[in-house]
Formats: structure tokens, sequence, C-alpha cells
């Protein structure tokens, strides 16, 4: 049984379901993991953006049902938190959920779609990008804000932040990939470093990331940058350890 939330109707709910029921055979693919699949699909000339979930283990079909909010539906609720506290993300349409007997097997999250000109991802792989250096400085305050409003966004990585230029030499963050977060009164300094671990292993940068925090923060951009590098490294030095065991694992599996 499909079910499917929309708190203020903007698009048909009935186009809603036609897309999430045709997911498989219609709409764009703009990503399709081993995970989750994003397509877009086109309602009046706006472009919706839907996410399908994979289907949860049995424990998590369950869990799903009876104990925890769903992916697609935490990523809805924290869609608008984030709006309500000024951060920004694409506009929240609707999510919805398949249920089967034992508990849920589909979920869908439904946003409109942002046109957007980078992610983070670009600053780090390329070091030339125009105005790369006060994009970042943009990006560190921006994240200072996230800090500042309690908000621990714990898929802080490199293709989850879209920027878009919004004016000369002025641009915006948007927060995708919502369904893990933490809300907190406040984030002390080993938490907030720790969230930044994952962005970037690039020294210069974190030094340019460090001078900026520091402008905000209680503390000195030296402070700051042994931080911020001590857990960027443990960060490396767990995936990297990660990878090897995964690489490991197919060895033996073929």
């Amino acid at each position: 049984m499909l079910n499917i939330f929309c708190k203020d109707v903007v698009f048909k709910k009935e186009d809603i379901i036609s897309f999430i029921n045709s997911f498989e055979k219609k709409g764009e693919l703009l990503y399709g993991g081993v995970r989750n699949a994003i397509k877009l699909f086109e309602i009046d000339n706006n472009l919706v953006n839907i996410k399908s979930f994979k289907i949860p283990n049995l424990i998590n079909q369950v869990a799903y049902k009876y104990f925890r909010k769903s992916k697609a539906r935490r990523s809805y609720e924290y869609a608008n938190k984030l709006l309500e506290n000024g951060i920004g993300t694409p506009q929240p349409i609707a999510y919805a959920e398949n249920f089967k007997l034992l508990g849920l097997e589909k979920s869908f999250y439904i946003s409109e779609h942002l046109q957007a000109q980078l992610t983070f991802r670009e600053l780090v792989e390329i070091p030339n990008y125009p105005d790369h250096e006060n994009i970042l400085r943009q990006f560190t305050r921006f994240s200072f804000d996230l800090h500042e409003k309690g908000i621990e966004f714990m898929d802080h990585s490199p293709g989850n932040t879209l920027i878009k230029k919004v004016a000369e030499n002025q641009y915006e963050f948007f927060l995708v990939d919502l369904n893990r977060m933490n809300f907190h009164e406040s984030m002390d300094f080993d938490m907030r470093m720790k969230n930044l671990s994952r962005l970037t292993p690039k020294k210069e940068m974190i030094a340019i990331m460090s001078d900026e925090y520091a402008k905000q923060y209680s503390k000195s951009s030296s402070q700051i940058f042994d931080k911020m590098w001590e857990a960027t490294s443990q960060f490396q030095a767990a995936f990297a350890k990660k990878r090897k065991m995964k690489k490991k694992l197919k060895f033996w599996k073929a």
C-alpha cells in the first residue's frame, strides 16, 4: 500500500503518485547507484526530483514500519526543519512509503529540482576552479552557521552541498541527501571539527577553511587547523581501511 504525504500541495498529488508508480520505466535518470536512484520528472515546466531508496533488509523493513522513521520521511522532515532554520535545501514536496505485510518495501523523497553550478566536490577536484577561494570561504561561513544552529549534518561530504551563483562573487549553498542529521542545543569544538572531516583531504583547503572559521569562532586559526586536520586524517585512515577490507571481501567472494 502506497502512502504519500504532502503538507503543501503545490503539485498535484495524482501526478506525484503517477511518477512513483512509473519510476522504473519513466523519468530522466540523474543518479543510479547501488543503494538509491534519483530521477527527474516534469510538471507544468517545473522539474521534480524523486529519490528512490533501495528496499531495506528484512530487519529494517520491520523497523521502518513500527519503530523508526523511513529515510524518505526523515529527508522530508529534515528538509522542512532546515528551511525553518534558514538553511538552504531544495524545496521539499512530499514523501511516499510503500508498505507490504512485513514492513516497508520502497520509499521515495520528492523535492523541487534545483539547478546548481557545482558541488563542493568540484572545489576539491579542480584547484583552479574560478573564484575557488572565495567560494570556499563562503562555504565555511555556511558550515559555521550550521554549527551555530546546532545542526549536525552527518553526511557533510563533497557531493552533498549544491552551490549556486546568485550574483557576482556571491553564492548560496543547499544541502542534499538529508536522511542522517542530528539537532543539538549547541555543538562543541570537537563535534564541529569532526563534522568537517569528510570534505577534503587537501591541507591547503583546510588551511583556508581554518582561517575563515577562526574569524567567526573563539579559537585561533592554528587551533582550528590542527583539530580539523586531525579529524580529517582519522577519517581518511578509517575510509582507506574500510575500502581495503571491501576489496578483500570481494576477492574472497570471487
